[in-house]
Parts: structure tokens; C-alpha cells; sequence
């Protein structure tokens, strides 16, 4: 009987053994056909609740494997791999190569991410690829954009309640290069993203809200990341045509077909237009861009990206309501058509990537940039001199040194998977000339009122740990940034160059439930902040130059039915006062406390094989908290917004679709009494492939709605007028707006 009872506890120890033996962690990499690593991409067992994610270099490890289980891998835009593993998967690196394919809303999965809502520009990408400047940031669900100087001056940003001016709130970045300026001669923050082309886009990155501790300086109402293309699929050419003498010829060209382990490729870019209005713009805008890709040794890699771009525009300005009611001048009409100006970047970003082993990684990029503005405004007319007329110039010549540096690990703490990232980096802009002058025709300087050189660093760290416990993911965060600001008023004869240093610690915390892959709850919490003007700091002696914003969210991200994704949020966000340097007119203004909240809904769903729908929708509540009821309201936060589209995608034969973008009417200032009108504008496209040549043509303002794209409240004088007017002062929205355009592929 002993014997008996000890071979079976034998049998038993073996057959557990054995178990153990068959059952083992399975480690692979996931590629395209050029080799390139795709990261994001979901990987699972048809036979369990195992999966994972692919990180930044394709890498990914899934636990409780055994010779026979059959692994799934899917990625948008790629065909679906079905892989049987075998017991030399189970000893060595499984190399998994993935191949283009038509996009199927069934394949996206509701990931294990702490950023699982990203997916929504992933998914609007592959159905409509950006095709204009304008429509690179409005991939951003939620993000309005207005432009009102001529098409050369960065556009104006709406979100969450902001009116972001053209960048202050918002942080963008272009592979790992910040596109915000520091202490610009026109705004805080100010971010020209004209020299990025729309067709070189690889994929955008976006969070809303200060949670992110990649992410510093401008990240209160969130940030949008672009990458670019590291390969071209195919070389293209294309021109462009359509009314107000509009002009856009692109091309982009593949330098080394079938390198191995290399890739180049070269883009241009070159854009006219005399616009609708009556006094030509004269807008013209020429990029290039050139990267260049090489795998290393042990699967490190190094890209080297180089850009230009230059433009130039005249504009008919913002024109005041009370002359076009007159009949005085029409809607296309100006009162000073010698606004306008001129701007230039040249960009130089080296990026590497270390790979230590299956679990560790550094990436690395550093950059620099050297940049040109010139505008000329004149936003008051006469109020201020009753003979030559408010024009100002403001003027700079910056140079940006900057570097990024992130190491990546992971670690097993028993059945808890921990990722470790930390994160260093510095940036230091050098600018000379800041200038606001008071003009006369572009060329008389009549006052300078301000003028000065700032020397402004930024030195900051991060540390960010994700637990993986499963169905539950705890991203608790910190970033610590340092400042150090130099201003020297050249307006002084003997003037010191006055110097300030700030420190801002932000800490983050994240909560992420995802039970399944159709469903998640996130709740994210943390502060952020943006820096305030060099200037403004040496105004106010260091006090309140780092304005806090506290922020949080809770929402969803839901698949009920396989091509049906639903996502939604409550947000909050309160802001510290601060002090802003209002940059047209050269003073300091204090802004109070203030407190957003909202809603944000959004829904993406395929409902044939080839038929697209998306829209999104998103209300705010935004107040001072410091002034009384009534005299309390955000001038220009959008209260209602929202966007949609319908599209028609087939790879070859007829493509198209239709969308609409809306905004309610919005207080102009505190008491509402000046009401910034919304609008409801429906756009078009439309194109046919067929073999290696694609026709087609775009539409703005389809049913030519009359509309006002960029709106504010100002105090005016014309020269004629006694006393000056507060009103709406207007840059007219587009009409029908027809392009044609073609396109060959080789």
C-alpha cells in the first residue's frame, strides 16, 4: 500500500513537473514587411485570458505559453496573424511580421493602456488621412482651430473650455521637438505647425488633461505628439488647384528602395493663395523635409531628421461688425490691408534607440531649431493715434537647443508586471530682438514698446511606474521641472539683464479597470501648469510665474458590438491665478482663478465593410471663480462643440466622404454682452483610384455658410469716429471653397 501511495505522489510530482515544463513565457517581436517595429500592437492566446501589448520597439512577452497554443496578433491597418507556437518559440526571440490591409474597425482592441482613448486618432488616421495643414490638429477630437491673419500665423486653439490663443495650454510636440515658443513676441506658447506636411504624418499621439509626466511645460488642457514617417510606402506626386488662385503642389520620394536595414526619403511642399477676401493675400508657403533611418547593431537604431520651411502672407485683418452693417465695406473688405508678415524654422533632430535586452531600452533624441517671425497687426485702427494708425510689429530670432532622454524597463514581481520609465531632458531657447513696435505701413518704426533679448531654460526629470496587476493598472508619476529666466530690457541704456529660477513638482496618479478587451474604466488625476512670459516674471518678481492647473478625470471606453466603439469622460480642471503678458499690447495683465468642467462623448462606428461614421461631442462649463455671478464667464471658451464625419474608404476605385464641424455661440467677454456667434459648417471630398493615379477634389463650406472663423471683443476707433466702439471684430470663414487635385504613385 505504501508503495502504492508513493509512486503516485511520483506520477502526480511528474505530471506537475511536466506541466510546468510545457507551460513557459513566450517572447517575440512584431514587424512590418520593411522590418520596422510596430508598437501597440495587441497579442493573445485563443486559449486563455493571456495577452499583451507590443512596446515602443515592437517587443512583447506573453506568460503561460505551451507548444500548440495558437497566438493573435492584430494591428490597425494589418491583416490579422494567426501563429502556431512551436517548441522553438519557446527557447528563442518569435519574430512576427505582420502585412498590410484593409482597415476593420472588428480588429480594435480596448486595450490594457493607460492612454486606451488614444486609439481614437489611430482609428480616424487610417479612415482619413490628413490632407492640410488645418486638418493635422483637428484629428484631435474635441480641438477646434480658427485661422485670422492670411494663413501665415499658427492658428488659434480651442479646447476644453480654452481659448488656447495659439498654443498655451496645449503642448505639441513633433518627434520628441517642442513646436511651442517660450516668451514668443507674439503669446505665450505660441506654436506654429505649418513647417510639419500633412502626407509625411505616421501617427498622433494625444491625451487630454495633466496627467501625463512626459509631459511639462503648456500640458493643462492636454498635448498632441506627431510622428513622422520613418519609410514611404510608395514615392508620390501630386498638384492641387482650386478657387482664390489656391495653388498646392507636394511630392515625397523614397530614396533607397530596397536597402536592407536602411530607409530615406525626401518631402516637399509648395502652397499659394490670394484667399476670398478683396485685397489679395499673397500667401505663399514652401516646406522640405528629408529623414533618414538605420538599424544598428542588436536591434538599436538611429533616424536623422532635417526640415525648412519659410512664408510669407499679407492679411485683410480683423474687420469690425458696425462697417460691414453700414454697407460701408463687405464681409471680404479690410479697414488696413498692410497687415501680414513673414516666418521661417529649420529643424535638425537626431533620434536613437538603445536596446539592452528583451526588457530594457533607451530613447534618446536631441534637436535643434532656428526660427524667424515677423507680423504686422492692427487690431484698434486709430484708437490709439488718431494720424498714423495702431499697426504694431512684433518680431524675434530664436534659436531652440534642446534633448529628450527616456529609459524603458520592465520588470516581474511575481504575478505583477511593473514598467518603469525614466525621463531626463533640457531645453534652452536663445532670443534675440523680441520686439512690439508701433508701425506705419511695414516700414516706418514710429515706437518701440518693448525690446530685449530672453535667455530661457528648462531642466526637468520624471519617473513613471505603471503595476500591472491584471485586470487593474495603479500609474502613480512625478515630473519635477526647473526654470531659469533672463530678460535684458534693450530700451534701457544701462540696463542688467535681470535673471529668475522657478521649480514646479507635478505628481499624477492613474487608475485604470479593464476587465476584458471590449470594455475599460479610467480615472486619472494630477497637476500640471504653463510657464508665463520672461518678461511678465521680471515684472512680477518671481510671484505666480508657474500657474498650477489640477485636474481629473473619470470615463469609458467601451466595444459593445465588434465595429462599435463608444468613449466618454467627466472632467475637471482648476487654475491657479496666474499673470499673462497680453503681446500685442506689451503689458501685463492678471487673470484670475478659474474652474472647468465638462463632458466629452465620442463614438466611432463601421457599419459596412467599407462605410465609416464618426462624430464627437463635447460641453463645457467654464467660469472665474474670484468674480461675481453675471460678470464671471471665460471670454471665447467654447461652451458646445462637435464634430463629425461620414466616409466612403475603398484601397482602390471611389473614396469619400462628408463632415461637418459645429460651435455654439460663445461669450466674447465676462458679462456676455458681446456674443461671439457659432456655426455649423459641412466640408466634402471625394477621389477615385485607379492603377497608380488618383483624382478627386475637396470641398469647404459646401452649402456656403456665411461664418465668422475668428472672433474677438475690441475696443476700436476709425478715423472718422469721435469715440471708439467695443464690439465684434471678425476674420470672415471661407465660402464654397472648391480644390481639384491629382496624385500619382510609383
Amino acid at each position: 500500500m505504501k508503495q502504492t501511495m508513493n509512486r503516485l505522489m511520483f506520477i502526480v510530482i511528474l505530471m506537475f513537473l511536466g506541466n510546468i515544463a510545457m507551460t513557459q513565457s513566450l517572447k517575440g517581436v512584431i514587424l512590418d514587411q520593411s522590418k520596422t517595429p510596430i508598437s501597440d500592437a495587441y497579442i493573445f492566446l485563443t486559449s486563455g485570458e493571456n495577452d499583451a501589448l507590443s512596446n515602443a520597439i515592437g517587443k512583447f512577452e506573453i506568460k503561460n505559453v505551451k507548444q500548440g497554443d495558437i497566438l493573435i496578433v492584430s494591428f490597425l491597418g494589418y491583416k490579422t496573424l494567426q501563429h502556431i507556437v512551436d517548441s522553438i518559440d519557446l527557447t528563442t526571440e518569435v519574430e512576427l511580421i505582420l502585412e498590410g490591409g484593409a482597415f476593420d474597425l472588428d480588429q480594435v482592441i480596448v486595450t490594457n493602456s493607460t492612454n486606451a482613448i488614444n486609439t481614437i486618432s489611430a482609428i480616424d488616421l487610417k479612415i482619413n488621412p490628413v490632407s492640410s495643414s488645418q486638418e493635422v490638429l483637428r484629428k484631435v477630437p474635441g480641438l477646434f482651430i480658427g485661422q485670422h491673419a492670411g494663413g501665415g500665423k499658427a492658428e488659434q486653439i480651442f479646447l476644453r473650455g480654452f481659448d488656447i490663443d495659439h498654443g498655451t495650454d496645449i503642448a505639441i510636440n513633433v518627434d520628441g521637438m517642442p513646436v511651442n515658443m517660450v516668451s514668443h513676441a507674439h503669446g505665450q506658447g505660441y506654436a506654429d505647425l505649418h513647417f510639419l506636411i500633412p502626407e509625411t504624418i505616421e501617427n498622433i499621439d494625444f491625451a487630454k488633461g495633466p496627467y501625463s509626466a512626459n509631459h511639462g511645460n503648456f500640458t493643462t488642457a492636454g498635448y498632441v505628439d506627431f510622428k513622422t514617417k520613418d519609410k514611404l510606402d510608395e514615392s508620390t506626386f501630386g498638384l492641387e488647384y482650386g478657387q482664390f488662385n489656391t495653388f498646392r503642389a507636394f511630392g515625397a520620394f523614397d530614396l533607397l528602395k530596397n536597402v536592407e536595414g536602411q530607409n530615406a526619403y525626401i518631402a516637399s511642399e509648395y502652397l499659394l493663395s490670394d484667399g476670398p477676401v478683396e485685397s489679395p493675400q499673397n500667401f505663399s508657403r514652401w516646406n522640405v523635409m528629408g529623414k533618414y533611418l538605420i538599424d544598428l547593431k542588436n536591434e538599436d537604431r538611429l533616424s536623422v531628421l532635417f526640415s525648412h520651411f519659410t512664408s510669407t502672407w499679407n492679411a485683410s485683418g480683423q474687420i469690425p461688425q458696425r462697417l460691414v452693417d453700414q454697407g460701408i465695406i463687405t464681409r471680404w473688405g479690410s479697414v488696413d490691408d498692410t497687415e501680414g508678415g513673414n516666418t521661417s524654422r529649420t529643424n535638425f533632430n537626431i533620434a536613437h534607440t538603445k536596446v539592452f535586452n528583451d526588457k530594457s531600452f533607451l530613447k534618446t533624441n536631441a534637436y535643434y531649431s532656428n526660427y524667424d517671425f515677423e507680423l504686422f497687426s492692427n487690431f484698434t485702427f486709430f484708437l490709439e493715434d488718431s494720424i498714423n494708425g495702431d499697426q504694431i510689429r512684433q518680431h524675434e530670432q530664436r534659436n531652440i537647443f534642446g534633448f529628450n532622454s527616456t529609459l524603458f524597463q520592465n520588470h516581474n514581481l511575481g504575478n505583477t508586471g511593473l514598467e518603469m520609465s525614466y525621463g531626463l531632458g533640457t531645453r534652452y531657447d536663445n532670443i534675440n530682438d523680441n520686439e512690439l513696435s508701433h508701425t506705419l505701413n511695414r516700414e516706418n518704426t514710429l515706437e518701440r514698446f518693448a525690446y530685449g533679448d530672453v535667455d530661457e531654460a528648462n531642466f526637468y526629470s520624471f519617473l513613471n511606474a505603471k503595476f500591472d496587476f491584471g485586470k487593474w493598472i495603479i500609474n502613480p508619476n512625478l515630473r519635477l521641472d526647473v526654470f531659469n529666466f533672463n530678460y535684458k530690457n534693450k530700451l534701457l541704456t544701462e540696463s542688467p539683464t535681470s535673471s529668475k529660477s522657478k521649480l514646479f513638482l507635478a505628481p499624477k496618479l492613474n487608475v485604470i479597470y479593464n476587465p476584458n478587451n471590449k470594455w475599460q474604466l479610467f480615472f486619472k488625476s494630477g497637476k500640471g501648469f504653463h510657464s508665463n512670459d520672461a518678461r511678465v516674471i521680471v515684472a512680477q518678481d518671481a510671484k505666480e510665474i508657474l500657474p498650477a492647473a489640477y485636474g481629473a478625470d473619470l470615463g469609458t471606453v467601451w466595444k459593445p458590438l465588434p465595429r462599435l466603439w463608444l468613449n466618454t469622460a467627466l472632467w475637471y480642471l482648476f487654475l491657479e491665478q496666474e499673470f499673462v503678458y497680453v503681446g500685442d499690447a506689451g503689458i501685463v495683465e492678471p487673470s484670475g482663478r478659474s474652474v472647468r468642467r465638462g463632458i466629452d462623448v465620442g463614438v466611432r462606428f463601421q457599419l459596412s465593410k467599407r462605410l465609416f461614421f464618426n462624430s464627437d461631442f463635447n460641453y463645457t462649463h467654464a467660469r472665474f471663480i474670484d468674480e461675481a455671478v453675471g460678470m464671471n464667464r471665460i471670454p471665447l471658451a467654447p461652451e458646445l462643440t462637435s464634430v463629425g464625419r461620414l466616409s466612403y474608404q475603398n484601397q482602390k476605385g471611389f473614396t469619400g466622404s462628408l463632415s461637418y464641424r459645429y460651435i455654439k455661440d460663445r461669450p466674447a467677454n465676462e458679462d456676455n454682452s458681446i456674443v461671439a456667434e457659432g456655426y455649423f459648417i459641412v466640408d466634402a471630398n471625394a477621389s477615385y483610384t485607379f492603377k497608380n493615379i488618383s483624382i478627386g477634389f475637396n470641398i469647404e463650406n459646401l452649402f456656403n455658410r456665411e461664418w465668422n472663423e475668428a472672433q474677438f471683443a475690441t475696443e476700436s476707433r476709425l478715423q472718422n469716429e469721435v469715440e471708439s466702439v467695443e464690439e465684434i471684430h471678425f476674420t470672415p470663414g471661407v465660402p464654397f471653397f472648391f480644390k481639384g487635385n491629382v496624385k500619382y504613385s510609383f
